[in-house]
């Protein structure tokens, strides 16, 4: 039995077609993000069940994207997908009652996903400035979470709020250029 592989165009005109589908998971990071940032002094809970979700979703979002990649980082992206949508169910399920565990589920979080995320950009050229961008963000949020981690609620708010606002906008970004890119590809053909 023979397979024919669709054209690269197909492959371009099939993921392009989920821009949509990057762009709202970035708006939801803005949102969440400015929601941390500018309500900083809601409860604990509150915020681990937002974060929970945001989790939960961007998890989903790299199972997605490593079913539907290409690449050898997708076996990575699939990974830091299943830690995401697990941490998520959990602060989801059992939100924490004091700071320190929360901020620690996070850190780590956003640390791995740097990692993992820089990995697969250096694995894979197309849109590794981004990945990149993303990576160091990850990074350097979660290093100074797990640095600090006696620091306020308001203040580790305002830093993962930050962090968000940050990968949201470039997500929003992709979303748009992969957009384009269905455009043109459509126009081409």
């Amino acid at each position: 039995m023979t397979t024919t592989t669709p054209p690269p165009v197909e492959g371009l005109r099939a993921v392009s077609s989920f821009w949509w589908v990057i762009a709202l998971v970035g708006l939801i990071a803005v949102g969440v993000g400015l929601f941390l940032v500018f309500s900083p002094h809601e409860t604990l809970s509150t915020f681990t069940v937002i974060v929970g979700i945001f989790l939960l979703i961007d998890g989903v979002l790299a199972i997605f994207g490593s079913i539907f990649g290409k690449g050898e980082g997708r076996g990575l992206l699939a990974l830091i997908g299943v830690l995401s949508a697990i941490a998520g169910l959990v602060l989801i399920k059992r939100p924490f009652d004091t700071l320190v565990v929360f901020a620690i589920i996070v850190g780590i979080w956003f640390i791995v996903g740097g990692v993992v995320r820089f990995v697969v950009a250096l694995s894979e050229r197309e849109g590794r400035g981004g990945n990149i961008f993303v990576a160091l963000v990850d990074l350097v949020v979660g290093i100074v979470i797990l640095a600090w981690p006696d620091l306020g609620l308001a203040t580790f708010a305002v830093i993962v709020g930050i962090g968000l606002i940050l990968r949201g906008a470039l997500f929003v970004y992709a979303g748009w250029q992969m957009h384009k890119l269905g455009q043109e590809i459509a126009a081409a053909t």
